[in-house]
């Protein structure tokens, strides 16, 4: 009689350790990797060839019970467009927490307002919580942890009370570039700010950066040059620029700044002679540009350092909110200014 189960019953340990002819002990100890010394190389293989053949995997679930908490880190998604640089940020950081041996959920942005989103993701009872403002409230976060959460970090340009606090200085970014535009001799200048109401949350506070520079300055006002991502868009921010006297803008980031620059290219405004243009982010592409792109270059902490204060935030609940710099800027000057 074989050792299978039926097709349509899930196997189980139990199963595991009938094909392997060894306790389900053993079988925990291999397969949830905390067996030691305790299990000889020869039985480990043995294990790991019967689960394979019967196709089981271990039960988070169960898991999870017998730890006290779940193995699992949400990754709480924004509804704007987070770009290259973020994306490869996710990337390696679920890498990172894969090695330290937790499972991370990317969760969708999410819908509502107040606590309504952490209550969401209350719901699958992670061991931790990293999300994007402005989603994340001190509500939020005091319902994450009353529900299990054993650590929350937020990533925002300001702390969230009860939160661990991941700073991103996003007027430091309008106020490098704004800088730079004014040591290059640059008086009237311009700030792109796209359209997309989504990334609101991030130019709002880069105008603010460049505003600041300008009033160390004592120049005159910065005006704005609305920007959807369109050719024809660029073409009407282009002409808004020129009329406007404009002799340096901050594009937002290098995206929007390679929009713009073919848009008043093809009016025969000269880059960098009678504009000068900063983006951001320091994409292959604006170096790829004719002239070449200057940018506000950015650096994220990485994924493996991130992911190890995590851990330790998971080990220790009680331990006080940190903070911690998030981006590290620098200004990498190019032809465009």
């Amino acid at each position: 009689m074989s050792n299978r189960p039926a097709a349509t019953t899930p196997p189980t340990s139990a199963d595991v350790a009938r094909l392997a002819g060894v306790s389900r002990a053993t079988v925990s100890f291999v397969l949830n990797d905390t067996a030691g010394g305790r299990v000889g190389e020869q039985t480990r293989q043995r294990v790991r060839a019967a689960a394979a053949e019967l196709g089981y995997v271990p039960h988070a679930a169960a898991r999870s019970l017998r730890a006290g908490r779940t193995g699992v880190v949400l990754l709480a998604g924004s509804a704007a467009p987070i770009g290259p640089l973020f994306s490869e940020f996710y990337r390696e950081l679920q890498g990172a927490l894969r090695r330290h041996g937790y499972t991370s959920v990317l969760y969708g942005p999410s819908p509502g307002e107040g606590d309504e989103p952490a209550r969401a993701w209350a719901e699958l009872r992670p061991a931790a919580v990293l999300c994007m403002e402005p989603v994340l409230t001190p509500a939020g976060v005091d319902l994450l942890h009353r529900s299990g959460t054993r650590a929350v970090f937020s990533m925002s340009t300001a702390p969230v009370a009860g939160a661990h606090a991941l700073i991103i200085d996003q007027p430091e970014v309008g106020t490098v570039a704004g800088a730079h535009l004014l040591a290059a001799g640059r008086r009237r200048l311009g700030v792109v700010i796209p359209a997309d109401p989504e990334l609101d949350q991030f130019s709002g506070p880069r105008l603010a950066g460049v505003r600041a520079a300008a009033a160390s300055a004592g120049t005159g006002p910065v005006e704005t040059l609305s920007l959807d991502y369109t050719e024809a868009s660029g073409a009407a921010a282009a002409a808004r620029c020129r009329e406007l006297g404009l002799d340096g803008v901050f594009c937002y980031n290098d995206e929007y700044a390679m929009l713009l620059q073919r848009s008043l290219q093809d009016l025969g405004v000269d880059v960098p002679r009678q504009v000068a243009l900063v983006g951001a982010d320091d994409l292959l592409l604006g170096r790829l540009l004719r002239p070449r792109l200057s940018t506000v270059g950015m650096t994220l902490l990485s994924g493996e350092t991130l992911a190890t204060l995590i851990d330790q935030a998971i080990a220790d609940p009680t331990a006080p909110p940190g903070t911690q710099n998030l981006l590290t800027l620098r200004l990498i000057t190019r032809d465009s200014s």
